[in-house]
């Protein structure tokens, strides 16, 4: 099950996020974006969902104007990863675009991630466009749903 994430889990929020990405500090050269989120302010919002086990996270944002939802992270404890857990959150998250009545996803990672890349790639993602965004170069990646 996945749930929506209550302020009493931000510790939990921002440790899958810290567990999952550390690996990526010296890849990129830096902390990964989703690092650096306030988490706070997320969950407040309303867009954090948390697998029930604790796991994993992924964070959804609307983009009506453009008929998109934007996973803005997707996070799976690196102790969970190989489960099928990160599927099963790209899968809610393209349920959850559907029913929001939106016609694709959305996501974007840093180039130097190569293997999220190919995990994209291979669960439908396209790449749409690359961009340099604050010293980052940034892959955009899409899918319709």
């Amino acid at each position: 099950m996945i749930s929506q994430a209550t302020s009493e889990y931000r510790g939990t929020v921002e440790e899958i996020v810290h567990e999952a990405y550390a690996k990526w500090i010296e890849v990129t050269g830096g902390k990964p974006l989703p690092m650096q989120a306030d988490y706070a302010a997320l969950i407040d919002a309303g867009t954090v969902w948390l697998l029930d086990s604790t796991d994993g996270l992924i964070v959804l944002v609307d983009e009506p104007d453009d008929g998109v939802l934007l996973i803005e992270n997707v996070a799976v404890r690196p102790a969970a990863q190989g489960k099928g857990l990160g599927r099963q959150l790209l899968a809610f998250a393209e349920e959850q675009a559907r029913h929001r009545g939106l016609t694709a996803v959305r996501l974007y990672t840093n180039e130097k991630m190569t293997s999220n890349i190919a995990l994209y790639l291979a669960f439908g993602y396209r790449e749409t466009s690359r961009e340099v965004r604050d010293g980052r170069h940034v892959v955009h990646m899409r899918k319709d749903v």
